[in-house]
């Protein structure tokens, strides 16, 4: 996914340029946590009648980006999409939702109709030919625990052939199957690892697992990572759930209109510390005053480990910490956070690279708001080397942006995915097509700059990306290429 190139970026919209224009134009809103309501384009009365304050507020507005999603229509776009289509309304014209491209629209048809003959394949887990074979798939999954009536409830299926469970993404509009996610369960020696496979593809997947079952009147939510927690949670707690589609990896801000309505969120991500450093980041994109989070330790495992071990899920869930802290705080405040740092040196290093076990001695892991920099020589292999680097962390799901500003995009994403596949593809030219679509996979951004840039425009594109796809590692490459040779007197 490129983000957009220097000569286009999305001009930024500051929230008050959004409200004044809504104010000049007669639009009524209300100002949500992230969103501002107000009464969909897309729907009802049409033409020049002003929008009346009567109507459902069905329309949200990204307070950050400006971006619209309007959840009666699916209608989505940029603030200038949004800013046109009134201007239609005002010439008495019918709006038109932004279309996506015929090529998105035809793979999103494609991915819809593979998941239908998936979905009508796949059976209930209760439905199982005999008992025997329900209770070994269950001890498989790990949710013994997990009672018919909850899978029911939440639809999951069983795929024997692939031996996965089958997740279903409804539309929450009109209940039709919009996509699926697959799981399944590999062992390795002692460790058990779970395989996710999304329809439609991962960047496109945007479920928030148990949406449909949210009432309206529902105030107070538990967003988890996994959609096994989101089933645990509601049959140990009876609380309303929902669980993110990539897990604690990012939240998609199209995602935020749908959170909209509840008043207090409690973030349970995870177990370890990477679930409890995104849970504050998604805490920052949800607002902070409303947001608690479950802190990882040994008595707070994530919750289908908290129900399978009989933990009270209710009262771990009262014990959320709030998000928000104040300017000045005593110890007394930070005291859980030190004794967690404590418990789990080895985390707090960071994320382990898995190929480099030199380089983990010497800078013990990949952490959060660090820079490290890398020197030497031309031709010496730095960008061979960091797109190796960046690709060893990358493939165990830190979502990273590249800045090349010495070679260009194509060259950069033939050495990785070169590197991916571990073979030289040129010559295997069948499997070009295999190694691309894993790849794809992959959370990797590249900017589209190259040579000499302004330095407040490459920070901005940074910004934006991190807002939008919660990145965590950003590659600049190289930092001479970016100033330009004329800067580097210039301290920056």
């Amino acid at each position: 996914d490129v983000l957009p190139s220097p000569d286009g970026p999305a001009p930024s919209v500051s929230i008050t340029e959004i409200r004044q224009y809504l104010r000049a134009q007669d639009i009524p809103f209300h100002d949500g946590y992230s969103c501002l309501h107000t009464p969909s384009l897309f729907t009802g009365d049409r033409g020049d009648q002003p929008l009346s304050a009567n109507a459902p507020f069905t329309l949200f507005i990204d307070k950050t980006t400006g971006s619209f999603l309007c959840t009666a229509t699916l209608a989505e776009g940029t603030w200038q999409d949004f800013q046109a289509n009134v201007e239609m309304r005002h010439r008495g014209v019918t709006p038109i939702p932004p279309a996506s491209s015929e090529e998105t629209e035809e793979e999103m048809r494609q991915a819809r109709e593979d998941a239908r003959c998936i979905w009508e394949r796949a059976l209930p887990l209760w439905e199982l030919l005999d008992e025997k074979e329900t209770k070994e798939t269950k001890a498989l999954f790990g949710i013994s625990q997990v009672t018919d009536a909850t899978l029911k409830r939440f639809g999951v299926r069983y795929l024997r052939t692939a031996r996965s469970l089958v997740f279903p993404w409804f539309s929450p509009q009109d209940g039709t199957l919009k996509g699926l996610k697959l799981v399944r369960v590999e062992k390795k020696g002692g460790t058990i690892t779970y395989v996710e496979e999304t329809l439609p593809r991962f960047d496109s997947y945007r479920n928030l697992f148990g949406l449909p079952l949210i009432g309206r009147r529902d105030t107070e939510l538990v967003l988890t990572g996994w959609e096994l927690d989101a089933l645990a949670l509601h049959q140990a707690a009876g609380v309303a759930s929902l669980a993110l589609p990539r897990g604690a990896s990012c939240l998609p801000p199209t995602l935020l209109p749908y959170l909209e309505q509840f008043k207090r969120i409690t973030l349970w991500l995870g177990e370890d510390l990477r679930s409890w450093e995104a849970a504050k980041l998604f805490a920052r994109k949800l607002s902070l005053k409303r947001c608690s989070l479950v802190r990882p330790g040994n008595l707070q495992p994530r919750p289908l480990e908290a129900l399978n071990q009989g933990l009270n899920v209710t009262k771990i869930l009262r014990s959320a910490l709030l998000a928000s802290h104040k300017s000045i705080i005593s110890f007394r405040q930070l005291r859980e956070e030190v004794f967690g740092e404590l418990v789990n040196t080895e985390q707090v290093s960071g994320v382990k690279w898995a190929r480099f076990s030199e380089l983990n001695r010497l800078l013990k892991g990949h952490r959060r708001g660090e820079l490290t920099i890398f020197t030497g020589p031309t031709g010496s292999g730095k960008t061979t080397f960091i797109s190796e680097y960046a690709l060893d962390l990358c493939m165990q799901g830190v979502c990273t942006l590249w800045g090349s500003f010495e070679i260009n995009n194509i060259r950069l994403a033939k050495i990785m995915l070169t590197q991916f596949a571990g073979r030289r593809l040129e010559d295997q030219l069948e499997l070009y097509d295999e190694w691309a679509d894993r790849f794809e996979e992959l959370p990797l951004y590249f900017m589209t700059f190259h040579g000499q840039q302004n330095i407040k425009t490459v920070i901005d594109t940074m910004q934006h990306a991190v807002y939008m796809y919660d990145i965590t590692h950003v590659v600049v490459d190289n930092l001479q290429f970016m100033m330009g040779h004329e800067h580097l007197s210039v301290d920056r």
